[in-house]
Order: C-alpha cells, then sequence, then structure tokens
C-alpha cells in the first residue's frame, strides 16, 4: 500500500493528547488522513496536537470521550462521523496504568482497567468495522504492552487487559482480512515522555537491552509503517528494545 492511500482517510486515535498517541496522529495528518485527536481529560494537550496538524495544512478535531463508560465509545464514533466522516482508520491507543501487586489490585480496580484498556478498544472496533467492511478497507491496530507477553511489572490487571487484546486482535483479524480490513497489535515498552511509565527512567532503561529507554516517535514509525501495509494482519508486534525475542 503507497504512503498516499491514507490521504482523505479518517483515523481515530485514542489516548492522542501525549506521548505515542500524539506521534501517531501527527504522522497520520502528514500522510494526509483527518484526524480525530481523543482525549480522556487532557483537553489542552489534545487541542495543542489539533492546532499543530492545523497549522501543517492537515484537518483535525479534539474530542473527549470516558472510556471507562461503555456508551461513551459509541458516542465518540458518532462525533468521528458527524466531524470528519467514517472511520476508516482506528488506533486504540488509549491505556490505563495504576501500579499495583496482586494483593492490591481489588476487583474494583480490575474492572477499570480492563474497561479502559480493552473492553473500550473491543467496543470501537465493532462500532466501525461493519463500516469498514462494506467498503473494502480498513486499519485497526492496538496498542497493547510488552505485559501482555512478559507479566510486566505494572500489575496483573494491566498485564491481563493487554494480552486480551491480542487474543481479540486474532479473532477480529481472521474474519476481516478478506473484506480488506488488517488487524493487528504493536506491543511498546517503556517509552519516554509517555504517562505509562512504571518507575523512574534511570532505573527503568536498565532493563532495556539496548541500553535506553525508546522514543514515542520510534513507535510511531513503526505503526505507520504496519497501517500503511495491507498485506500484514493478525500480527502482534513487539517495539520493546530487545526485552522481549518474539
Amino acid at each position: 500500500m503507497a504512503v498516499d492511500e491514507l490521504a482523505h482517510r479518517v483515523a481515530l486515535v485514542t489516548g492522542a493528547s501525549g506521548g505515542i498517541g500524539r506521534q501517531l496522529s501527527l504522522r497520520l495528518a502528514g500522510d494526509g488522513a483527518a484526524v480525530a485527536v481523543h482525549y480522556g481529560a487532557n483537553r489542552e494537550a489534545a487541542e495543542r496536537v489539533v492546532e499543530t496538524i492545523r497549522a501543517g495544512g492537515g484537518q483535525a478535531v479534539a474530542l473527549a470521550a470516558d472510556l471507562r463508560d461503555a456508551r461513551a465509545t459509541a458516542g465518540l464514533i458518532d462525533a468521528v462521523e458527524g466531524r470528519l466522516g467514517p472511520v476508516d482508520v482506528l488506533v486504540a491507543n488509549a491505556g490505563l496504568s495504576q501500579p499495583g501487586s496482586y494483593e492490591e489490585v481489588d476487583a474494583a480496580a480490575f474492572d477499570e482497567t480492563l474497561a479502559v484498556n480493552l473492553r473500550a478498544p473491543y467496543l470501537l472496533a465493532r462500532g466501525v468495522l461493519s463500516g469498514m467492511r462494506a467498503r473494502q478497507f480498513g486499519r485497526i491496530l492496538f496498542t497493547s504492552s510488552v505485559a501482555a507477553l512478559t507479566g510486566g511489572i505494572v500489575g496483573p490487571q494491566y498485564a491481563a487487559s493487554k494480552a486480551g487484546l491480542h487474543g481479540l486482535t486474532h479473532f477480529l483479524a481472521a474474519r476481516a482480512a478478506r473484506d480488506g480490513v488488517t488487524v493487528n497489535a504493536i506491543a511498546p515498552a517503556l517509552i519516554e515522555d509517555t504517562a505509562m511509565l512504571p518507575g523512574d527512567p534511570g532505573d527503568l532503561k536498565q532493563r532495556v537491552p539496548v541500553g535506553r529507554l525508546g522514543k514515542p516517535d520510534e513507535v510511531a514509525d513503526f505503526a505507520l509503517a504496519v497501517l500503511r501495509n495491507g498485506y500484514i494482519t493478525n500480527q502482534v508486534m513487539s517495539v520493546d528494545g530487545g526485552i522481549h525475542p518474539g
């Protein structure tokens, strides 16, 4: 798939107010997509992303939704379609990361994490898949984590929620591939300038074989390569500096 085939597509990026989501939004806009920049609480940061895209001649809107609420996903899709048009590219990037041991993570904490990290991506994908299949084009990309592969260090609820995205990827990809829709997941680890770091950056980089934390633009580079490629589907791909040997 040529890079310019993302031009004039409508992309929804959740958790797009900072870090990886911000870079993904900017890269999609750079490829000519109209971008819905979703945020949960950080309105100012999301609007700065939109301003940057518009300053470069692109099209973008900032849209709020509390993904802990199952009903919010349908409202978010409706808002995107009302402002930009049907969603062609879904990047389910929003995540909740609250460190805790299995003794500390109770039912409420577990449910809240799964609501944001797993249920919301599923409901968003469910909401856009029919239209994508009818139009014979679609790209769905879930942001997972190396914690889904190794257990990680955040907590059991986080690892479980991200591992669930892998099963969801495989289930949906197998059913949508012949209709021109790809479904993949990327599994980053220890990316700087994000709110998801579970500790001091100086200590965390010692866990990474390459000896440093990853950068949001490195994740975005890889994600865009996946989104541009219509032959890659049903894959979970790590971006982790060598932590997990895939």
